[in-house]
This record gives C-alpha cells, structure tokens and sequence, in this order.
C-alpha cells in the first residue's frame, strides 16, 4: 500500500482528498493541529475499504520540528510515495493596514512550512527512487484579487517553487505539480447570499462553481499513472473563471 501525506487533511478540501486516495487504495496520513469530528467519520469509514486514514497531529508553524515529524513518519508508516501540501492559510487584508504579524504567518504557513516539510520528505523519495509531490496554489497567485495581496504573493511563490523544484528532482523518478483551485463551492458559500454565490457563479463559463472533490479527483490522477509524465504543470480547477 503506497502512504501519502496530506496536510490540511481535517477539513475542506484536504479531508476530501484524504477520502478520495483512502478509496483508491493509498494509505493516507493526515496530518492537522487537531482531528475533527469529520475526519474521525472518514477514518472509521475508509477501516473496511482497501486503503486507510491515519491521523497525525502536527503544528505545521513549527518549523524547526518538521525534520524530526518526518523522520517519525518515516518511522510508523515507511516509503512516502506522495506528499500533498494542501495546508494553508487565507487571511484577507488590504496591505497598507495588515499587521505585520499577519503578513509574515501568511508567509510562514503558506511558504515556508511546505518548503521545509518537502524538502525533508523528498530526501525520502530520492532515496527511494521515486515519488509524488502535488502543491496547492489559487488562481489568486496569477489573477490578484483585492484584498488579497500578500495570500496571491504566497500562492504565486507555490508556482515558482513547483516549476523550479520539478526540474530539480524529475531525473530522479519525482513529480511535482500545483493544483490552482477557484472559488470552490463549500459550506462558505452556500452560506452566502443567492446573488453573491450567483454572481461568483456567473464569472465562470460553466456557470458553476466547483466542488472540492474536483480537486481531489486530480490529485488522485496526478499520483495514478495518468499523471507518470505529468510534472512542472498547474493544473487550474475554477470551471472557467479564468477562462
């Protein structure tokens, strides 16, 4: 059974990929501050299908710990074959008024901490001869949005780190791709107002928004055969709103 790490994996869209790859047969490890109510129900769900979900709890802030969280990876669960750095953060503020400890946890969760936890983890994989990486960006890293400036300039440093980063390690058997989703439609946006979610809707040319199981659905391409020739890409998820 190939082990996958999937941070973020308690809630959104991370538990989602959690599920999808437990179905295909991976052996998924979540990883997340704390288990939520809804990963303990896909945990006790994925026990009698072909693949599993493991919890593990992790401040991914803490970067100093991330050698030692992977080595004990390593450890329990053996070869990772993927690693998803779905994990992040989306803290909305007009630059000129953002406090400066707002800006550098962006940058801290959504730059750094990936960076650091996959450099530890592709060490494994080289050794290994092979793996997955697949890194979680936004359509904001290339389209802007206001309010939104220093979230963008984390989630365009995802693009470049994955496109440089493919290059580096694809000789060795590794893939590594960046999922850019859209506005995805969840919990959030059912809670808006009709007009809003219709106006959100109506920018994407398939007047729809799309579900966060779309993005897990090309994350288990990605790590399928489908995706063995697949690397340096970003593979957009926005049904057409950047069309």
């Amino acid at each position: 059974m190939r082990k996958v790490v999937v941070t973020g994996g308690s809630r959104g869209i991370g538990l989602s990929i959690a599920q999808r790859l437990a179905a295909a047969g991976y052996g998924v490890v979540a990883v997340a501050r704390r288990e939520s109510e809804e990963l303990s129900a896909a945990i006790a769900a994925a026990a009698p299908g072909p693949g599993a979900i493991h919890f593990k709890a992790f401040d991914l802030g803490e970067i100093d710990a991330i050698p030692d969280f992977v080595k004990r990876l390593r450890q329990e669960f053996g070869s990772i074959y993927g690693l998803i750095n779905n994990a992040g953060i989306g803290t909305e503020g007009v630059l000129a008024t953002m406090h400066n400890t707002q800006i550098e946890a962006l940058i801290r969760i959504n730059v750094t901490s990936p960076i650091v936890l996959t450099k530890y983890v592709v060490r494994q994989m080289m050794a290994d001869g092979g793996g997955r990486i697949v890194n979680m960006s936004s359509i904001i890293g290339s389209t802007g949005y206001n309010g939104l400036s220093v979230y963008g300039a984390t989630k365009a440093a995802t693009l470049g780190f994955t496109r440089s980063l493919a290059r580096e390690v694809g000789r060795l058997g590794i893939t590594v791709n960046a999922i850019a989703p859209g506005f995805i439609d969840t919990e959030l946006t059912k809670g808006l107002a009709g007009d809003g979610r219709d106006k959100i809707a109506g920018r994407s040319a398939l007047r729809r928004l799309p579900e966060v199981d779309d993005v897990a659905r090309m994350v288990e391409y990605l790590l399928g055969d489908g995706g063995r020739n697949i690397t340096g890409a970003v593979q957009t998820i926005d049904a057409g709103n950047t069309a």
